[in-house]
């Protein structure tokens, strides 16, 4: 695997901050990339394509894939596993592709360590209080699931240190610049290194 032949960008934040919405405004500003399809044990969403936002897995099968080792990274998220297969990842970096991973914080912890050179960002809400706001008029969470990821957005947000950048999403145009720039940015350094 030529892990030069790409930048590895990993976006994190809680949910709700605008990751989907950020990333949609931005992807034709950033070069041949591809947008890492995470795999999950979640139930699929009225609208949601298996494949498409997401790989669906039953626990089982997910947990086959863990000894087999076959992720870059895993983890169990709002009870439910997500993880990105490595297979993706390395077979998108050989074709010389940058690779977004828009991934959870123990998730991106993992490919740091496995992979030093990733780009990590991490995408802050305005405030909890927006976040709560945002997920209240998306109307896909039930109550019991609001409260679960408020009070993982909490920790998420805490850990936001171990990033490299941190973009508050305070206005969706604002925050796409911004982090259309660090993509742009970190996209040329990737390639000044792979031509030394």
């Amino acid at each position: 695997m030529n892990l030069e032949s790409g930048a590895i960008l990993v976006l994190s934040g809680p949910s709700g901050a605008g990751k989907s919405s950020l990333i949609a405004k931005i992807i034709d500003h950033i070069g041949p990339t591809y947008f890492s399809i995470s795999t999950t044990t979640r139930p699929m969403r009225e609208g949601e394509i298996d494949g498409v936002q997401y790989r669906f897995l039953d626990e089982e099968t997910f947990e086959g894939y863990v000894k087999e080792n076959l992720f870059l990274e895993w983890a169990r998220v709002h009870e439910h596993f997500y993880g990105t297969l490595l297979a993706d990842v390395e077979r998108e970096l050989d074709l010389g592709h940058h690779v977004v991973l828009e991934i959870d914080v123990q998730g991106a912890l993992q490919v740091k360590e496995k992979m030093p050179d990733s780009v990590m960002i991490f995408l802050m809400p305005p405030s909890l209080e927006e976040l709560e706001k945002r997920l209240v008029s998306r109307g896909t969470e039930e109550n019991e699931t609001m409260k679960i990821r408020l009070q993982n957005a909490s920790a998420e947000v805490a850990l936001s240190a171990r990033y490299d950048y941190a973009v508050v999403n305070d206005h969706v145009d604002r925050a796409a610049d911004e982090l259309a720039g660090i993509f742009q940015m970190e996209i040329r350094k990737s390639k000044g290194s792979a031509d030394e």
